[in-house]
């Protein structure tokens, strides 16, 4: 009878340590920020992550730290991971667009309009809100189906009919938007640009002289990546990465892969 005691509570010690050791980090890095001492909280938002795992107020905190510090760049790639975890956070959504209004660089039009509004519509709640929704016009489809055919009255047949179609295309949007909502937070293809300053250029390679410079862009500019080449200079060893990568619909180029990190 002690065997299956002491496993049992090593077991449970076991699940307790990680979540007291993150719960301390937290706290930690909690009174850092409070200290105003927002590199250390930076660090410890950053550990406490990696031990708890991510989410929105972890990020969102983290967000808050890196602005402090002086560094929009990190600042902004923290709220956009926030936002992924829950883009219905209206805290978070402000911080991201008041620091993006700070920065540098002002790209144009991204996208197109009516991809823009779905994107939109589709973080309006979590993708699992959106399933259940449609879970929900699915059930309603089903009754409106059993109404109509087995319904006694024209009134409660015609009732099922229409009723059954508004249903069904209710629950066609709901997936949609449930798969378009996932879809946008597991995309690895945009990214924010972190170093301070970098020169984006026309080929995939440090550009040799002033022709092959595209164009110059700040930390905390998104952009949206399209390929990916290991390029290797003729005085260098080792490869480096480069993205080209789209700024907004009428400017695209190539950029250092160190210079900028993947949401």
């Amino acid at each position: 009878m002690i065997r299956p005691f002491i496993i049992l509570l090593l077991a449970v010690v076991g699940f307790a340590f990680p979540a007291s050791a993150a719960s301390d980090l937290i706290n930690r890095a909690d009174s850092a920020y409070t200290d105003e001492d927002f590199a250390t909280a930076a660090s410890l938002y950053k550990e406490a992550i990696a031990t708890e795992g991510p989410s929105a107020k972890l990020y969102y905190n983290l967000g808050n730290s890196y602005y402090r510090c002086g560094q929009p760049g990190n600042a902004i790639l923290a709220y956009e991971r926030a936002l992924r975890l829950d883009p219905t956070d209206p805290d978070i959504r402000y911080n991201l667009d008041f620091v993006n209004s700070r920065i540098t660089d002002r790209p144009g039009e991204r996208g197109t309009f009516l991809g823009n509004m779905l994107d939109s519509a589709a973080l309006s709640a979590l993708s699992n809100t959106w399933a259940w929704l449609g879970f929900a016009f699915f059930a309603l489809t089903v009754a409106a189906i059993l109404a109509y055919i087995f319904g006694r009255g024209v009134r409660l047949r015609k009732v099922g009919f229409f009723g059954g179609l508004l249903t069904l295309l209710g629950t066609l949007f709901c997936l949609f938007f449930a798969f378009r909502s996932a879809s946008i937070a597991s995309s690895s293809e945009s990214a924010i640009v972190i170093s301070p300053s970098t020169i984006l250029s026309t080929v995939p390679r440090t550009p040799s002289d002033r022709s092959q410079e595209a164009m110059l862009l700040h930390e905390g500019t998104r952009v949206e990546i399209l390929d990916s080449v290991a390029s290797r200079q003729t005085s260098d060893s080792i490869a480096t990465r480069w993205y080209e990568v789209q700024v907004d619909n009428a400017h695209r180029a190539w950029i250092n892969a160190a210079d900028v990190e993947r949401i």
